[in-house]
């Protein structure tokens, strides 16, 4: 399968080197600058600096050449790019299915990946969402990981999780895009909350608790957008939320690790020279969670620590005066 991958972060530029190995990847990134040092180089220096780039691997600064022969393309840029770069794609039209693998709201519109994708792309052609428990950096060494890929088609879904899997990477077919879009985005609110709860040393039975409340908040929210239960229980539900709350490679959890310390979030962000999609998620689903009268708490909490300027210990002091419940 010819696999054209757009956006040479550390997630786009871990799976060109997982998928180079079966496939032909070529990998695109805007900055061609940046392009030419890693041809150079057989390194992404600034995202992925550890490892190795297979002689295998194309790269391009050029859309339109990288597309030429594309059956697949898949889009690993920030939701913030998604659609621009789906216009891009609507500008060299081509015979290729479309997977993106976005994890968030878009800022504003609080829309899904999906929703963006279907205001952007024909219905003709075939699409859907890569997600799961994944840190690049381990994808890129090739150590065993598991994701799910889910499409409304589900054909599209079976037999493109069956050409993209291999002993390494292992993934499923879904039907439940909803499920594993909310599962996505939503598990990097809980990461910061968790980061905030080591940060201030409240213990592990602490964080256990607000993993396990956090997840409840994942599913009311999954299940009032249409998603199902069961997907939220699986890779790109719980697994994922239970990677990116306890992996110290988890940025979403280093935002929060560092706001317990009291840093400033602009110098955070400064800091870690990466996106963290919860502290732009955040923001939507509280609007998202107002509208649909969706209770969620912790990420409610997490939002007055960021746009409200709360301090973390009144927030949490609140948080552990709430009434107890049913669970």
């Amino acid at each position: 399968m010819n696999i054209t991958i757009i956006g040479a972060g550390a997630w786009g530029t871990a799976l060109a080197i997982s998928l180079a190995a079966n496939h032909r990847v070529t990998l695109y990134a805007r900055d061609a600058q940046q392009v030419e040092t890693m041809r150079r180089d057989r390194l992404n220096r600034r995202y992925l600096p550890d490892a190795n780039l297979p002689d295998t691997l194309g790269l391009s600064a050029s859309l339109p050449a990288a597309l030429v022969a594309a059956d697949l393309v898949i889009i690993a840029t920030p939701t913030s790019g998604l659609r621009n770069t789906l216009r891009q794609l609507q500008a060299h039209p081509g015979n290729y299915g479309v997977i993106w693998l976005c994890k968030g709201f878009e800022a504003e519109s609080a829309e899904m990946p999906h929703q963006v994708v279907a205001s952007e792309l024909p219905a003709h052609i075939p699409c859907g969402v890569l997600s799961g428990p994944s840190f690049a950096q381990e994808v890129a060494r090739g150590l065993p990981t598991a994701l799910t890929l889910a499409a409304y088609d589900e054909n599209f879904a079976r037999t493109t999780a069956a050409a993209l899997h291999h002993a390494k990477l292992r993934i499923y077919a879904s039907s439940d895009v909803i499920g594993v879009e909310v599962g996505g985005a939503v598990k990097n609110i809980m990461a910061i909350a968790a980061g905030i709860c080591d940060g201030m040393g409240l213990g592990h039975n602490a964080r256990a608790a607000l993993l396990t409340r956090g997840l409840a908040e994942i599913t009311r929210l999954g299940l009032k957008l249409g998603g199902k239960a069961e997907t939220l229980s699986g890779l790109s539900g719980v697994g994922d939320l239970i990677l990116t709350c306890t992996g110290d490679l988890s940025r979403n959890r280093q935002v929060g690790l560092l706001l317990a310390q009291q840093h400033d979030l602009s110098s955070i962000l400064h800091r870690l020279g990466h996106v963290a999609e919860g502290v732009y998620t955040v923001r939507e689903v509280h609007r998202l969670a107002a509208r649909l009268g969706v209770e969620m708490p912790i990420s409610e909490a997490v939002y007055r620590i960021i746009y409200d300027h709360v301090p973390t210990r009144e927030v949490i002091a609140e948080l552990l005066s709430r009434t107890p419940n049913v669970e």
